[in-house]
Parts: C-alpha cells; structure tokens; sequence
C-alpha cells in the first residue's frame, strides 16, 4: 500500500488542523479532570487518555494495573504514543522506513469521540474499537471516530493495547513471579482490552455514555481479539454486543507456546533467552530494553519475522481456545454478536506477488486476471470459513439465535494509469472500515486513487447504511433494517444466511445465504479451469501450511505433490 500511495501523491498543500481546548468539553473522570475538542467534522472527542498504569519497568508483562491520578487537567487534544511495534510495507510512509522499532511502552491509551451536544447522562450507545494489524502494528489514532458518533449518535472510543512480544508471551518465569493472578497469563493484550472496559465502564457517562450498552467492534487482529474477549472470563459481563470484522479463532496451546513447534511464532523460551540469556527470571526480562525484546523476532533488515497467536494460557483463555469456548454453552460471551468478511481479503495480500502482478516503479498490473482472481479467492472463502461458518455453527449448536453475518463486497475503486484498483484490490481486506466509519482517510495518499469523486455517491450511500446498520445493532442488539436503510438482517442458521453489502448499482445491500466448508472450499479449487495443475497446488498450499488440520481433507479431492 505505501508503494501504491506514490502514485496518488500531489502536491497541494492541505491546511493542518489543530485541536483547540473548548472549555464546554472538560470532563470529570476518576483520575481526574481532562479537556477535549471539537474536531474537524464537528464531533467533541478527547484523545489519549490512559485507562491504565503505563505497563513499563516491574510492570512489563503483568496485568494491566489502574490508572494514575492526573497531576493536573489533562489537555486530550493530542494523539498518544503508539505501542511498541516494528513498522511493515502497509505501515512505513513517508515519516517511517520498513523495519523501524517505533513506539512508547506507555501506551495504554484510548481516543473518545462522541456528539458535539453529547452531556453526561444521555445514555447513548457505547462502541469501543479494537484496531487490527496482525497484533503486531496499530493505533487508535488512525481511526477517527468522529463522524460515526456523529451522525449515528453514539459514543465511538478507540483503544490501544499491547503488541507483539510485549503483548502475547508464555514463560514459566513470568508466571513465577506473578503478584495477582491475572499476572500468570500469556495473553496481555486481552487483559489490557479487558482494563479498557472496565474504565468505561466506570467513566462513560461523563461522556454521554451508556455504560450498560457497551459494544465491542475491531476488524482483523482487532476482530480476533474480540473472539478471545467473549471467550474470556474476565471480561464476562463489561460488554453486550460484538462485531468481528474480518477476524479469526486460531490459538496456539501453552506448551509450544513456550517450547515451539507447530507454530510460525517465536517459541517463549527460545525468546526469553535470546533476550536475557537462559535461566533469564522475571526481572531480567523486564529490564531489558525494547531493541532486546523485539530482536528475536526481527531479520537482518529489521523487519518481523514472527507473528502472535492467541495463547491458552488457562488465565484468559482455556485449552482448547476459542472454538472450545464456543462450543461449551457456558463458555463464550451470551451476547448478540454479528461476524462476516470480505469477499476479496486475501486480494491486500496478493497484490505485490510477483508471480501474479506486475509492477513498475508505484504502477502494478496483473499479469493474469484468471490466476490471479482464482488465487485471491479460495483463501478469502476459507477466511470467510473460519470467522464465521465454523464460529456461528458452533454458536447456533448451543441454542444461540442471536447471531448475524454478513459480506463485504465494494469493489469500485479508482484507476491511475495501469493501475486499476477495482480488480487489483476489490473488496480487499481492511476496505469495509471506511465505510464503518464514513472517513474515507485509511490507506495515507492512495485514498485520492481509491476513493475518487466517479464512485463517491454510491461508496456514500453504502457508508451510511452500514452505519446504521451498525448503530442500530449497538443500540438495541439486533441489526433490523438499519434504521430503515436496508433490507431486514436475517439471523443466521445452517443455510448461510447473511446480509452482503455493496451499492445500489451492484445490487446491495441484498440477503443472500451461501455456507463454506473445507471440503467445498477444495473441490472447487479442483474442478477451476482457470488455474493449471501447478497454480492449484500451489493455492492449496498456502492454505494447508497455515491450517495443517485441513490437509487431508484437500488431499482427498487434489493430486497435489507432498512436502
């Protein structure tokens, strides 16, 4: 994407907008007084407050504690310290090079936008948004809430949360010297999601907030992590509805968390003493510094190398992970949840692949439209597969009525020169938020490409029925006909039923039922004419080598070569 963003750049100069204290937006919260803004679409919102102790020093890989007394009003005016994170080819701009270690360790932060009339006690709906990134990259400050709050009257709150090794990590000496329970888990980043729900909860209303309609939404790792938190039981009770956007359900089980094997992940133990020799104890862990922690994880060019999973780490999550939870009647969050995908994610991916695309300096093309659309497509239906067929099956197996799922299906972007993204991206992973949000500023200066004034009225209209449909689900725990933008949002059962969502011109929003399974996902692929032998094995195996479980069901349909 940044490679792409070259090709958009222009050389008008935008007016930069600088957030003014208004003294109508003080708030009083329970570390103390603090101060918002009016932002620049008009909404009020109050950026960086922590939620949370910084988790630095005695309290790196602990549970997040409670946060500290302001030492004096606090000016929310300014975006907060992104995480610890090395940036990547969709996160380095022009500001960051690929491969960097930026970020604060104090970064428990998150960003709040509501109404601009929004007074304490208004009760509105309450959604907290957990950012995506492979849980490894983000912020909360790349999403701005403002519109959404706005002209779906709710309150939006953007929250940051551990990353990396700094948030998913399982060594016996952390757990040795743990000084509260929570302090023996893996999982950090969900006890510090857990910490953020527990402060709105406890300060909301002060912002308009209803603290007994709080709904979590987050799209990739963000969607991933709201899967973990309704199978957490710490955060049971501190939310009331879900939307995974695009997320998943896999986790890695304690012993090759620490001991490897099974995993693409960095095993803890290995980890722990590259960092701080073997043997290493809680303190030496802890007082090494952030380019030691990180190192285990990075390559020569600095760039990572390992991605998290989600732990079972038996404090935040069972054996068995998030299928096992949801397969217990007891075991996942009893909430209204709504999880659905898009119909082209694997497209973000696939677009520099040299085999598939060709690229020229910012341009890239395709090489073949056939290779390339059946590449895309069997990996995105097999996400679509994870996050929401297996997920809601399993719901629906327990009595569960109240669930919903959806597709994505925009693919109207722009065109520069040779490259057209309609088919190089479509509906591609991460392109739904915009359209969440109504802020069409997501991908840097590539937004100019993609979201052009020829496809504004339609990607508009989308826009605002995906937020109502989003609203009315935050504010009464079904989805219905989005305020009366669409059709009625049927629940799902085992037809498949879901709501796609694209423009009028292409037919959406419209119900449509289809189910995933390996086996039709794999037979498909066998019978596609638009792929040779090699091309169809080589699909199989990227999806086989990140679920072994699914290889010999695609063995049983394609004569693929072993090893």
């Amino acid at each position: 994407m940044a490679a792409l963003a070259v090709s958009a750049c222009s050389s008008d100069e935008e007016a930069v907008f600088t957030p003014v204290a208004a003294e109508d937006l003080v708030r009083m919260v329970g570390q103390g007084e603090l101060v918002g803004f009016e932002t620049e679409a008009g909404a009020a919102a109050w950026m960086a407050v922590p939620y949370a102790a910084p988790p630095v020093g005695e309290l790196r890989w602990r549970a997040p504690r409670p946060p500290l007394a302001f030492d004096a009003r606090l000016d929310a005016l300014q975006a907060g310290a992104v995480c610890p994170q090395v940036t990547n080819n969709l996160s380095a701009g022009e500001i960051y090079e690929i491969g960097e270690l930026i970020g604060a360790e104090d970064c428990l932060t998150l960003d709040i936008y509501a109404p601009r009339d929004a007074q304490p006690g208004d009760e509105l709906p309450v959604m907290m948004w957990i950012h995506g990134g492979a849980n490894v990259w983000g912020s909360s400050s790349a999403y701005d809430g403002s519109n959404l709050a706005s002209q779906q009257g709710v309150i939006v709150v953007a929250v940051q949360y551990r990353l990396g090794p700094l948030g998913f990590l399982a060594h016996p000496a952390l757990r040795a010297d743990a000084e509260i329970a929570d302090d023996a888990a893996a999982n950090f980043a969900l006890l510090d999601l857990v910490a953020a729900l527990h402060w709105i909860g406890g300060n909301i209303e002060m912002f308009g907030g209803d603290a007994g309609r709080v709904t979590i939404f987050g799209e990739s790792a963000g969607a991933y992590n709201i899967a973990g938190l309704m199978s957490t039981p710490q955060a049971r009770g501190l939310f009331h509805r879900a939307i995974m956007q695009s997320g998943g359900t896999a986790s890695v089980p304690l012993d090759i968390a620490e001991q490897g094997g099974g995993t693409d992940a960095v095993a803890g133990l290995a980890a722990a003493s590259a960092i701080a020799g073997d043997g290493a104890d809680g303190a030496a862990l802890r007082s090494a510094t952030l380019d030691t922690v990180f190192a285990p994880y990075r390559d020569e060019s600095g760039e990572l190398t390992s991605l998290p999973r989600m732990i079972e780490d038996g404090v935040t999550l069972r054996e068995g992970g998030i299928l096992a939870a949801a397969e217990d009647p007891d075991g996942f969050a009893p909430v209204p949840l709504i999880t659905g995908t898009n119909r082209d994610e694997m497209k973000l991916y696939t677009v520099f692949n040299p085999q598939l695309t060709r690229r020229l300096g910012p341009l890239v093309w395709l090489r073949d439209r056939d290779a390339y659309e059946a590449a895309v497509e069997y990996p995105s239906r097999n996400w679509r597969r994870n996050a929401v067929d297996d997920l809601l099956n399993r719901l629906a197996a327990n009595g569960r009525s109240d669930i919903w799922a959806y597709r994505f299906d925009w693919d109207e972007g722009g065109s520069v020169l040779v490259t057209d993204t309609g088919e190089l991206l479509g509906a591609a992973h991460a392109m739904e938020i915009p359209f969440v949000f109504n802020h069409f500023e997501l991908f840097g200066s590539f937004d100019r490409v993609l979201f052009n004034d020829r496809n504004a009225v339609g990607r508009l209209e989308l826009a605002d029925t995906m937020g109502a449909y989003w609203a009315q689900f935050a504010a009464t725990g079904e989805p219905g006909d989005g305020i009366g933008m669409g059709p009625d949002w049927p629940r799902w059962t085992d037809t498949g039923a879901a709501l796609r969502f694209d423009t009028l011109d292409d037919g959406g929003p419209e119900v449509f039922a289809r189910t995933e399974s390996p086996l039709a996902i794999a037979s498909d692929l066998a019978a596609d004419d638009r792929v040779n032998d090699v091309e169809r094995c080589r699909i199989a195996a990227g999806m086989t080598t990140r679920e072994p479980v699914l290889t010999p069901i695609f063995d049983s349909v394609l004569d693929c070569p072993q090893g």
